[in-house]
């Protein structure tokens, strides 16, 4: 049975009768974990190796893990800094902070490995305005130039640790205020203003490889 085009999350820490009859379905082809499936390092091992064992070729298990606030497993895991302390550093001595973004990116990716998941949605590419609660200190930096030379030495990392990047919130995020979790957002910028900075990593990072892209929830007129 192929992966289908759908991804869905699970109730808890195990996989109920339910749930292992939704991820046989053709359609579903993935699974995205949060904190609420994870308990333990073992636990989320055997949970991660039920879902794969349901299906040939296995089900997709996948999770948000950046780093700073956005980190679904914790206990048992390296805290990760947001990505903003990269950019800061990067300031100060950007050819160090590639360094440091690289070994954080392999670190993420080897422990997540280590456990099964598949991949992590990361690294965030949008550009910190000062304007986005929802992004913040989740962005590398605000320069275009930066996040790009940062997040490309990140994906680096996760590359050596064998795990797959996903850039996001693509065409930008940054420049609007709501939280997509909980309203609709608009970016009333021209197109011209976003081709020249918030497209700017991404387009140099898909040149460079990079394996997927998460869109992000904004209404661009």
């Amino acid at each position: 049975m192929s992966l289908g085009p759908v991804m869905v999350g699970l109730s808890g820490t195990q996989l109920t009768v339910q749930e292992k009859e939704m991820l046989n379905h053709p359609m579903v082809g993935a699974v995205i974990l949060f904190t609420r499936n994870y308990e333990s390092l073992q636990q989320l091992q055997d949970l991660i190796a039920d879902i794969h064992m349901l299906r040939t070729p296995h089900l997709l298990v996948c999770v948000d893990h950046e780093g700073g606030r956005v980190q679904r497993f914790r206990e048992g895991f390296t805290h990760l800094p947001p990505l903003r302390r990269f950019g800061e550093a990067y300031d100060q001595d950007g050819k160090r902070a590639k360094r440091l973004a690289e070994t954080a990116g392999w670190l993420m990716a080897i422990e997540l490995r280590a456990v099964g998941v598949d991949f992590s949605f990361s690294p965030v590419l949008d550009l910190d305005y000062g304007v986005s609660e929802v992004i913040g200190d989740r962005s590398f930096h605000r320069q275009a130039h930066a996040v790009a030379d940062l997040a490309q030495s990140y994906i680096v990392g996760m590359q050596k640790a064998g795990m797959a990047a996903t850039g996001k919130h693509f065409p930008g995020h940054g420049a609007v205020e709501v939280d997509t979790h909980l309203g609709v957002a608009r970016d009333e910028r021209c197109f011209a203003d976003i081709e020249s900075d918030d497209l700017v990593p991404f387009e140099r990072l898909i040149h460079s490889g990079l394996a997927g892209v998460m869109p992000g929830h904004v209404i661009y007129p």
